[in-house]
């Protein structure tokens, strides 16, 4: 019988200090109402420690993964971390989380595709499982967002927050886990989302940080449509792909980036609000962070063989939609 890769467990981490929308009032010319009205997000978290890394958030939900499942971090065969906030160039931060929760017997690497890393680095983790090389699979998604956010501009510092998340993959004869995903990529995009300077392009120079050019640069008009209608596409062909109606799926847990497009989904699929995850007006765009963090949030209310369609749209642009059934009943663990 054909192996499945099951999600097994999911944890989460967020870093304690909270930035509202009141708290942005005072530092830009912006109003909670806005900020409401426009995205849904009414507070993120921030991490504030100067010597704190996005690893540090990986590890933090990486041990409490393991705790929840009852197992060794030597278990662990492969970590992939969606990430854009890497701690360094190098060593990945795959590596850096390995060595920090003594995974020692893993190995692991980056998977750079914004918004949508948890997805891609879930579709690609699930292969190891379903071929029989491995037995225990993490897949991280982690950014630290506020140190790439500019906080003079304020159509892109409202939206983001720091967050981390992470799944265990187990193999599983039953017929749950990773069930299909349909991925996309077009490059083409990166002129309405992209950092300007820090890569080989334009590597750091006096000039590049007096031009303030090491923040995240969005045009959101364009990056807002391209968003609603290719994550409702993808999320639309997932279902017709499988022969799901509406009345068969029994959660979205979309990309937190901001509410109408969540929204806009869920409409094209036909799903009404109370199948819909949401904690975006609690954290923010965590970017490759939303998604394991949504499915830790609602953990509680997941039951074994429960179809849930994951949703993404990031910069690149990247995108694409992943059909699982839930393995285990979320009731029955303790967060």
């Amino acid at each position: 019988m054909m192996k499945r890769a099951a999600i097994t467990a999911v944890a989460g981490y967020l870093p304690e200090n909270v930035l509202t929308n009141f708290d942005l009032e005072k530092i830009i010319d912006t109003s909670d109402e806005w900020i409401t009205t426009r995205t849904g997000i009414k507070e993120r978290h921030i991490e504030n420690d100067p010597n704190k890394a996005t690893s540090d958030m990986g590890v933090e939900a990486v041990k409490l993964l393991c705790k929840k499942r009852g197992i060794s971090p030597e278990e662990i065969d492969l970590l992939i971390c969606g990430t854009v906030t890497p701690d360094l160039v190098f060593p990945s931060t795959s590596n850096l989380i390995c060595a920090k929760v003594g995974a020692k017997n893993a190995w692991g690497y980056d998977l750079g595709a914004a918004c949508s890393a948890f997805i891609y680095g879930l579709s690609t983790g699930a292969q190891f499982i379903e071929t029989g090389r491995y037995k225990k699979v993490v897949v991280v998604g982690a950014d630290m967002m506020s140190r790439i956010i500019d906080y003079k501009d304020r159509a892109t510092c409202v939206i983001f927050g720091d967050g981390a998340g992470a799944v265990l993959l187990e193999p599983t004869e039953e017929s749950v886990g990773i069930m299909d995903f349909i991925l996309h990529a077009d490059g083409n995009g990166a002129t309405y989302l992209h950092m300007k300077a820090g890569g080989s392009l334009k590597p750091a120079s006096h000039e590049t940080v007096d031009k303030r050019e090491h923040f995240v640069h969005q045009e959101g008009q364009a990056v807002f449509k391209h968003a609603v209608y290719n994550m409702a596409e993808v999320s639309a062909k997932i279902m017709e792909k499988n022969n799901l109606k509406a009345e068969n799926v029994n959660w979205l847990a979309a990309h937190q980036a901001n509410k109408r497009i969540i929204d806009a989904t869920s409409s094209r699929m036909g799903i009404g609000p109370e199948k819909v995850m949401m904690n975006i007006e609690r954290y923010g765009n965590t970017t490759a962070g939303t998604i394991p963090l949504l499915l830790w949030d609602y953990e509680k209310q997941l039951k074994k063989g429960d179809n849930i369609i994951l949703s993404a749209f990031g910069g690149g642009f990247t995108w694409g939609a992943v059909y699982l059934k839930w393995a285990y009943d979320g009731s029955k663990t303790g967060k």
